[in-house]
């Protein structure tokens, strides 16, 4: 079985405490057969100290984006491209908006928020989108500046059912995360019991967000094996069925050929 995590916060683990390093953490993951991680960057330099610490490696690929939450730190839409276009970098993002969290500088995300998909487009790499309380101006700007055209995925789903449909309209692929193992998540699966096997991705959005039976404590790429138990139970399938679906799902939005055990 290979199971691949599409979204983890990888430079953030715990290493002082609970990894030795990064090759530990991905020597858990591999154990639960989760062979393949997405390291995802929230700022321009933690993407760049992100690639350093973590190197080069046949089982890990990076994304490049500014979250949000984070533009008041500072943001280049030229280094972005930049930084971007590197080989080693396959999707932009993540990128959305919080209006959750931040809803005084909506204008401000959603200039950033066109500019990653702009720059997704100009590269041909897929754009991965946060979005909190913020329906309505994600789905028009990703209409407005045709995602269809780079593609790109909803991470950490947890929005309705008719948010789901709206995304598949688009193209779009939707990630589920542990948030869909929680007691009080029934929106979220009923949305997974509509989501087609051919859209689906899993990720563990590590550090944050452990399934159950882990919840509470720190996430790691290994306990993507629960969520994909999860979904195989919630969809009526066996998990090597939504293995097969999520890492051919991964490797067509992110134009990746992996070789699989």
């Amino acid at each position: 079985m290979f199971l691949v995590d599409s979204h983890c916060h990888l430079d953030c683990l715990d290493y002082k405490n609970k990894h030795k390093d990064i090759d530990d953490v991905i020597a858990k993951a591999s154990a639960n057969e989760v062979k393949y991680i997405l390291a995802i960057a929230t700022t321009l330099p933690g993407f760049v100290s992100m690639k350093k610490q973590i190197g080069q490696r046949d089982n890990v690929a990076f994304s490049c984006g500014i979250h949000p939450l984070d533009l008041d730190k500072g943001y280049n839409f030229d280094e972005l491209a930049r930084l971007a276009s590197g080989n080693e970098v396959v999707a932009l993002g993540e990128t959305g908006l919080d209006y959750h969290y931040q809803s005084e500088n909506a204008k401000l995300q959603q200039t950033a928020f066109r500019q990653h998909i702009r720059i997704g487009c100009q590269l041909n790499k897929p754009v991965i989108i946060h979005t909190r309380k913020a329906q309505q101006d994600t789905l028009t700007i990703l209409k407005e500046e045709q995602v269809t055209d780079c593609g790109g995925v909803l991470h950490c789903f947890t929005e309705d059912e008719q948010m789901a449909k709206a995304l598949l309209d688009l193209g779009l692929y939707i990630s589920f995360s542990g948030i869909v193992t929680f007691r009080n998540a029934e929106q979220i699966r009923q949305a997974a019991r509509m989501v087609p096997l051919d859209r689906i991705l899993i990720e563990t959005d590590a550090p944050y967000l452990a399934p159950v039976p882990h919840r509470g404590q720190e996430n790691q790429p290994a306990y993507v094996r629960n969520v994909a138990q999860f979904l195989a139970q919630l969809k009526g399938v066996d998990i090597e069925e939504i293995a097969r679906a999520t890492t051919q799902n991964f490797c067509d939005l992110f134009h990746l050929t992996i070789k699989r055990d």
